[in-house]
């Protein structure tokens, strides 16, 4: 029996978590994370995952990674951009890092662009997909999120493009949640007043 293969970013904690475990059931998942430890944690709870260490930001990485799927399956059928940091997320503007604002553009825009680049061709071969993971925040900011919100723009901007560029042999979708409660961390009352999801498709 033939077994599809998806690949998901930040897939060891959070949403990427939830994702990953959810398509285990019916696909054979391939979880990067830069974080090991959290990697170990989800391949204890859920020996059907393969876990692999990543930095989303280096591409020499990315390269190396697809070319051990190609080895290994020969076949990829979906691909979950799901890495992001929201750090600096209450950085008032006076005191936003450069040096965060780049980490931010290099991590929620610029990888899940390298993440497309270099799977498209394995996903052209299975007529696969790719869903950009964006946020409300890409249209409903609030203050002191400039570095987050800018990124979660340029994400559903970056689908349009994708998704005109490699179709029709794969489809490109974006997802805008709201807030998603992994954790349990209380949220204030603040964040329960925020929690609307909005979601915008290509």
């Amino acid at each position: 029996m033939e077994y599809k293969v998806v690949l998901v970013t930040g897939g060891a904690n959070g949403i990427g978590k939830g994702i990953a475990n959810y398509l285990s059931k019916n696909m054979l998942v391939i979880a990067v994370d830069i974080n090991e430890n959290a990697g170990f944690q989800l391949v204890s709870e859920n020996p059907l995952i393969r876990f692999k260490q990543l930095d989303v930001t280096k591409e020499q990485q990315i390269v190396t990674l697809i070319e051990e799927i190609t080895s290994q399956h020969g076949r990829l059928d979906a691909v979950i951009n799901n890495a992001a940091i929201a750090t600096p997320y209450n950085a008032p503007l006076h005191e936003l890092d450069i040096h965060d604002w780049n980490k931010a553009l290099a991590v929620n825009l610029t990888a899940p662009m390298l993440m497309a680049k270099h799977t498209s061709q394995l996903l052209k071969n299975t007529n696969g997909c790719i869903v950009n993971i964006a946020s409300t925040r890409a249209l409903q900011s609030e203050s002191n999120t400039e570095a987050y919100s800018a990124t979660k723009g340029g994400i559903v901007a970056l689908t349009h493009s994708l998704a005109t560029s490699l179709s029709p042999c794969v489809r490109v979708n974006c997802i805008s949640p709201g807030w998603i409660h992994t954790s349990e961390e209380q949220l204030s009352e603040t964040d329960t007043h925020n929690t609307s999801p909005d979601v915008s498709v290509t």
